[in-house]
């Protein structure tokens, strides 16, 4: 199975970036074969939807488990969509990330803590609320 790590580095030995979206690299390891892949994220590069981003790259290259720090709402939509169990609150390095995945000491994650971030957030449009009065 492929696993995509969020690393802060290009080795085996870097750590765990805590943030999924923006994390410079992704490490993809065959567990099977233990053979790994280092890709850039190309999701750091996006003003907004960055994890979606990532998300469908790391589909695109597929993977069926993603281990990071953090994860948000539309990343863990877009991992949702895409079939792709994710695993968050991990720190330390790739390597170790790996290894507690195949000894099954990972919990999976299951719900964002936020909502998504959709619409322009703006729910008072600013226009004829003060009725104009004066006081």
């Amino acid at each position: 199975m492929k696993v995509a790590v969020s690393s802060t580095g290009n080795k085996l030995e870097s750590m765990i970036e805590q943030r999924f979206g923006r994390s410079p690299y992704f490490i993809i390891i065959d567990t099977d074969t233990m053979e790994s892949e280092i890709v850039s994220n190309i999701g750091t590069g996006y003003a907004h939807g960055a994890g979606v981003g990532a998300s469908q790259f790391l589909a695109s290259k597929g993977v069926k488990a993603v281990i990071t720090g953090n994860l948000g709402p539309n990343a863990y939509g877009a991992l949702r969509a895409a079939k792709i169990n994710a695993y968050t609150n991990f720190s330390g390095t790739v390597i170790d990330a790996i290894e507690k995945f195949k000894n099954n000491e990972l919990k999976e994650f299951s719900s964002p803590t936020v909502p998504s971030h959709t619409g322009t957030g703006n729910t008072v449009s600013g226009r004829g609320q003060g009725r104009g009065r004066m006081r």
